[in-house]
């Protein structure tokens, strides 16, 4: 089982910018599939970025161009760049594990993201 811890997360102004990072222990990472996931308040979680253990990525429409997902294996960390935050971005950005072989997920607590002037 992974274990995941979230951290970079503060306040920011608009067009400002931001880079998470989700630091995983307990298991091999290579061989997740992470993604970074949000939740506004009084909103949905929504996807907003994902990288293969392959490396490739994908993103949300409203990310693309601004947000870069990248992961490091030998640090066993995957990191969200967030450049040209809007107020819209706001929200608490959860880092989410999934091993396809087992179909096994494990989420981070979460980190909070503010953009505001």
């Amino acid at each position: 089982q992974v274990q995941l811890v979230e951290s970079g997360g503060g306040l920011v102004q608009p067009g400002g910018s931001l880079r998470l990072s989700c630091a995983a222990s307990g298991s091999i990472f290579s061989i997740y599939a992470m993604n970074w996931f949000r939740q506004a308040p009084g909103k949905q979680r929504e996807l907003v970025a994902t990288i293969t253990s392959g490396g490739r990525t994908s993103y949300a429409d409203f990310v693309k161009g601004r947000f870069i997902i990248s992961r490091d294996n030998a640090k066993n960390t995957v990191y969200l760049q967030m450049n040209s935050l809007k107020p819209e971005d706001t929200a608490v950005y959860s880092c989410y594990a999934y091993r396809p072989d087992t179909q096994f997920g494990s989420w981070g607590q979460g980190t909070q993201v503010t953009v505001s002037s």
